[in-house]
């Protein structure tokens, strides 16, 4: 469990900054809703860096650690307890239970194993958890290299977040490892390579139940996580927080939103197109609730902007965008790549594909993505005034991680510009 602070007077948090809150108690421990407190958990990519930072604390300081402490990404420090420390020569084993919150998933209560060993040493062949099954194609530090072992997935296939080939080990998780990794080998002035390796026992059971074996992922589960955070995923709860966020923007004076579905659009929007998020709306999966309510209040413009995988879900009139609820991806993208001229085994591939990133390639060496995505935002327009009826001004925009933008609704543009000035 991570420490949680709970105090007296919840009242007085609205009064407080948030640095003042702090030193009361961690609030950002709860969301609230509706009057209840709902606890946050924490990600498989925070339970691998806090047991990999803890393993090599106490591989070089030869001290036990009943406790690691992680700060995460998105500033919410974690206080967690270090289990089943396992110790041998140049080597320290230990693991991480991971914590859901109050939206327990397949993966709550699981423990995330990380095993730290020194250049050169070797850890027992009967122990699993602590050998190396599957290397890192490229690691951010040379001295760090980061190995799925049991129960952590192979990525087998290209398009994903993780390399092909690889463990799937998420961008950000692999960041935090290395980050707290070398941060202990600069301490102790160790010049040497080490070898990490995360392994989680119960992967390949829980491997099944997810997405991962459509998406290519073998062997186990993924280590994820993009803030370190697991927000609790109550529907109800999340669509409480953006009318919440809306209201705010309103009681502010604002006449024109500036939307994102999470972290991605976010950092997009504040890294690529450099403009002023700090009065953003976050909708998660619910476009439907953010366009209704957002015409109740009485706003003048909405500018959404995610990442293509989401918002072409809209180019088919879906309001949820949750993968739970439907999925339209690949056959809209076929389907429309075969209407413009590309031949059924094209359409087929593009069918095939796992992410829309990998759609997007097979479009771009067609020369048909430009066509597709026109039609695509065409559509995304379309249901969007559709949904409002024609009272507020709406456009859209979709970018991709690997690809950058990708393509904008007609009033995009000109709604971009509200929100630079």
């Amino acid at each position: 469990m991570f420490t949680i602070k709970v105090a007296v007077a919840l009242c007085a948090v609205r009064w407080k900054t948030a640095e003042a809150v702090s030193e009361v108690f961690q609030v950002e421990d709860y969301v609230v809703s509706q009057g209840k407190m709902l606890r946050r958990g924490y990600t498989t990519g925070s339970c691998a860096a806090a047991a990999s930072k803890a393993a090599a604390a106490m591989l070089f300081s030869g001290e036990r650690m009943d406790k690691v402490v992680l700060e995460t990404p998105k500033g919410i420090t974690l206080t967690l307890d270090v289990l089943n420390v396992f110790r041998g020569p140049g080597f320290v084993s230990c693991a991480i239970r991971k914590d859901s919150g109050d939206d327990p998933d397949d993966t709550n209560g699981t423990l995330i194993y990380s095993t730290v060993i020194k250049e050169g040493a070797e850890v027992p062949a009967d122990e699993p958890l602590m050998r190396g099954k599957t290397p890192s194609v490229s690691n951010l530090d040379p001295q760090v290299e980061i190995w799925g072992g049991y129960g952590v997935g192979k990525a087998t296939k290209p398009g994903l977040a993780c390399q092909q080939g690889g463990p799937a080990i998420n961008p950000t998780p692999r960041i935090m490892i290395s980050r707290e990794v070398k941060a202990v080998l600069d301490k102790y002035d160790y010049h040497k390579t080490v070898k990490v390796v995360i392994a989680i026992p119960e992967g390949p059971q829980i491997g099944p139940k997810t997405f991962n074996p459509r998406l290519g992922i073998e062997g186990g589960i993924s280590v994820l996580g993009t803030s370190g955070i697991v927000e609790p995923m109550s529907d109800q709860a999340l669509i409480e927080t953006m009318y919440a966020e809306i209201d705010s923007r309103k009681a502010n004076g604002d006449k024109d939103l500036l939307v994102f579905f999470g972290n991605y659009g976010a950092d997009f929007t504040r890294d690529v197109l450099q403009v002023d998020i700090s009065r953003a709306v976050t909708c998660s999966n619910f476009v439907g609730e953010l366009l209704d309510y957002s015409v109740l209040k009485g706003f003048e413009s909405l500018l959404l902007i995610g990442h293509t995988g989401k918002l072409i879900k809209l180019s088919q009139g879906v309001m949820n965008t949750h993968s739970k609820y439907a999925d339209c991806r690949s056959e809209f993208l076929a389907l429309q790549a075969m209407f413009h001229g590309a031949s059924r085994e094209v359409g087929k591939e593009i069918y095939e594909c796992l992410t829309t990133d990998e759609m997007t390639k097979v479009l771009k060496r067609e020369g048909l993505f430009d066509t597709v995505m026109a039609e695509a935002t065409a559509k995304i327009d379309f249901y969007m005034q559709k949904r409002v009826h024609g009272q507020l001004r709406t456009g859209a925009m979709l970018f991709s991680n690997v690809y950058g933008m990708l393509g904008k609704t007609a009033e995009a543009e000109a709604l971009l510009d509200l929100h630079r000035r």
